[in-house]
């Protein structure tokens, strides 16, 4: 599958030096150690401490699905 050579990934940052906000937010697809399709969200400071949080998915269909939405939210505060 060529889903799997290419996982889809999305990186948005949200920079305001006049108000010191320098951050970003990641989101992929990818497959766990379990075979399990998982959205793996990342986000933090840039060049600073990192959060990661997996969320499993039946399919890589629903895990498709649930990234458009997340990015939108974070389009929707700021990020680009």
């Amino acid at each position: 599958m060529q889903f799997e050579l290419f996982p889809a990934q999305v990186h948005l940052r949200c920079v305001d030096l006049a108000r010191g906000k320098r951050r970003f937010y990641a989101l992929s697809v990818e497959r766990d150690l379990f075979g399990q399709w998982v959205l793996v969200r990342e986000w933090g400071r840039i060049d600073g401490a990192r959060r990661i949080r997996l969320n499993a998915y039946g399919s890589i269909g629903h895990a498709t699905l649930a990234m458009p939405k997340l990015e939108l939210q974070k389009r929707r505060r700021g990020y680009q």
